[in-house]
């Protein structure tokens, strides 16, 4: 379509250029025309015949560029109405494109859709709470062997602490003994020097 469009205005400037060409040799082929009325006029007869045929050579050019440009017209007005059904037929395209790309979206959300439908009809029919082989029986099981793991890391953990803290207490009553003696000790020795 570019391609297309573009040498629509390839013509259509030539097109132009054979219009303005014409206007110009018509105008140049008034003037010696006019030129060698006055020559004639002033008794000047091989100078009128010389503006003459000049003009007649600026006619011929401006008959030429105009016949050019009435050729061209019928290959413009053909090259426009084929640009014309090729953007129509892109204007389609893009309208089929996007009507394809909605449809088909469309069926894979209802793919999916379905898919899921499927699991979840698969799931619900494996599912039997009454039953203890079901995978719900299973799944509880597991999760209270987790949750009784966790609950005997808490007490192992806390009995480590409260022994930690036990033997603490234990250090602080020895420290506390010692000192005491050390006391002791020291009242007795003047005591003893008396």
């Amino acid at each position: 379509m570019a391609q297309t469009i573009a040498q629509v205005r390839m013509i259509e400037a030539d097109h132009t250029e054979d219009v303005e060409a014409a206007a110009e040799w018509g105008r140049k082929a008034a003037a010696a025309s006019k030129k060698a009325d006055e020559l004639r006029g002033s008794g000047d007869s091989a100078g009128a015949d010389k503006f003459d045929n000049l003009a007649k050579v600026a006619i011929g050019r401006q008959i030429q560029h105009e016949k050019e440009a009435r050729d061209a017209e019928p290959a413009i007005a053909q090259q426009n109405a084929t640009v014309e059904q090729l953007k129509n037929g892109l204007t389609q395209m893009k309208t089929k494109l996007e009507d394809l790309k909605s449809r088909r979206s469309a069926l894979v959300a209802r793919s999916r859709t379905v898919a899921a439908q499927d699991k979840v009809q698969q799931a619900m029919g494996s599912i039997n709470v009454l039953d203890p082989t079901s995978e719900l029986s299973r799944f509880e099981d597991r999760i209270k062997q987790q949750e009784a793991l966790v609950a005997g890391r808490q007490e192992a953990a806390a009995t480590s602490i409260e022994d930690q803290f036990a033997e603490l207490e234990d250090y602080g009553q020895d420290s506390e003994i010692e000192a005491r003696l050390a006391s002791l000790k020291v009242q007795d020795r003047p005591a003893l020097g008396n």
